[in-house]
């Protein structure tokens, strides 16, 4: 029974994420979620009240899948080696951007936030990425930076990048080239500054 509903969880997930790709957020609605999932229109409200919590779930799911990728890849990372991190955070933002379905409106949150603070989501970004980069950025295991100061590094990249990003996929739906470059010398710039 809960494997079913798990599955059909993930039917109806997988198909607020297609649909945010064909018709965007504004024309969205559970009544098309629940046909292109092939489920009743209860069994989606059973998971969300409305299509903001969709959304939402589909974005927290987004963050657990790009938090798995980036942990694969740092395993492969000897600590301390910070550039070739943060080019394997970035990297795995933009494949999931470029492939995922419905990742490109909403990677880690609502394509327009409807309450709460603007960088409500990049703070939440910035906490899990501080955790998974805490060695590669010098803290722990005789890394002298501080927590809240680790945090506020992160969250500084975080927040440059995401608006950059967003400018790079705004010029060019693959993403444009020179921008995407700039945005990496720009962080590798910052936390050179920051880190060594």
């Amino acid at each position: 029974m809960q494997q079913r509903s798990a599955d059909r969880l993930a039917r109806i997930l997988d198909a607020g994420a297609a649909l945010l790709d064909e018709t965007g957020y504004e024309q969205l609605s559970t009544r098309a979620v629940a046909d292109r999932a092939g489920v009743p229109i209860g069994s989606v409200y059973r998971f969300f009240p409305n299509k903001r919590a969709l959304v939402d779930a589909l974005a927290e799911r987004n963050l657990e899948a790009y938090a798995g990728r980036v942990v694969a890849r740092l395993e492969a990372i000897p600590e301390r080696e910070w550039r070739a991190a943060i080019d394997a955070v970035l990297d795995e933002y933009l494949s999931m951007k470029r492939s995922v379905p419905g990742f490109a409106l909403v990677d880690f949150g609502p394509p327009a936030p409807v309450t709460g603070p603007l960088d409500e989501v990049n703070r939440l970004v910035a906490g899990r990425l501080a955790k998974l980069l805490s060695g590669h950025l010098g803290h722990g295991r005789g890394g002298t930076a501080s927590d809240a100061a680790l945090l506020r590094t992160v969250l500084i990249c975080v927040q440059a990048a995401d608006a950059l990003l967003q400018l790079a996929f705004r010029s060019d739906p693959a993403g444009d080239p020179d921008l995407i470059a700039e945005t990496r010398v720009l962080l590798q710039a910052y936390l050179a500054r920051v880190i060594e």
